[in-house]
């Protein structure tokens, strides 16, 4: 059934290098966290599993065999199997960043969306940046994550930073633009931009998890949060490692998208029919 509102929480975090099993227990007690606030989603930076060090995935040790994965995840790994826990328990659909192989082998920076009734979506990064573009492979499949009768399309880091990217889930019926990222402190402005861009351009939410703390070469700049589809700040974190969660309303983003419509702005089919119902 779909709901009006929709509690959403984001978790600013900072990763064991390369622990998937201490960074996923980690997680499991966030799940618990976001559940007694309420949440129905709750979203992790990219690659919140590992932490984003490219060097973990590029050198001898990190190649994964069948009896140890090492920094490499698939969609039924056991040692995710404490947030699948966590994720059916407290009712909260849980957004993992994962360094995940493909049942074909194929390597994606990945959100692996686990979900209260046990299955997995599981989305790859369309748009690779800089030196991942020699680690892994671009995604090849979207589709919405359905989240209380909410339409959830997931993005990681540089694909908010790639307008069409946002478009195309507009026109499949987003609701919500639910990113897992990593902006450094020069990129405060850019990631405030990039979100709210997002937001107000479709008239849906958008959302961001940042990482918190430093990594090799970088400094987070925090800051993760929601946007309202009118393109302003709804929730913004510090720097430091947090929850932080908000409520979504659907009557907003109708009265918005029945606005752009009565004045002439053009809006994909599937927005129109969702204003129109």
């Amino acid at each position: 059934m779909s709901q009006e509102t929709l509690i959403m929480a984001v978790a600013q975090t900072s990763a064991q290098p390369g622990d998937v099993r201490a960074n996923a227990a980690a997680a499991a007690a966030l799940v618990s966290a976001a559940g007694a606030a309420g949440a129905k989603l709750l979203l992790f930076p990219e690659l919140s599993l590992t932490g984003y060090d490219l060097d973990l995935f590029d050198t001898p040790a990190a190649r994964a065999t069948d009896d140890d994965p090492g920094v490499w995840v698939t969609e039924d790994d056991p040692r995710l199997d404490v947030v699948r826990r966590a994720a059916r328990d407290h009712g909260v659909t849980t957004v993992l960043g994962a360094a995940c192989r493909r049942a074909d082998g194929t390597p994606w920076i990945a959100s692996l969306a686990l979900r209260p009734d046990g299955t997995v979506h599981t989305y790859g990064k369309r748009h690779l940046h800089g030196r991942e573009r020699d680690l892994f492979r671009p995604g090849d499949q979207d589709g919405l994550l359905d989240v209380d009768g909410w339409q959830v399309a997931l993005a990681i880091c540089y694909d908010a930073g790639v307008p069409a990217h946002a478009e195309r889930a507009a026109r499949s019926g987003a609701e919500v633009y639910a990113g897992s990222v990593l902006y450094t402190l020069e990129e405060a402005r850019r990631l405030d931009l990039h979100f709210g861009a997002r937001a107000m351009d479709h008239r849906m939410y958008a959302i961001a998890a940042n990482h918190a703390g430093t990594g090799p070469g970088w400094v987070s700049c925090g800051g993760s949060g929601a946007w309202h589809p009118d393109g302003t700040r709804l929730t913004q974190a510090t720097a430091l490692p947090g929850l932080f969660t908000a409520t979504l309303s659907r009557a907003d983003l109708h009265t918005l998208r029945a606005k752009d419509t009565r004045a002439g702005y053009p809006r994909p089919s599937s927005q129109d029919t969702a204003v129109r119902a």
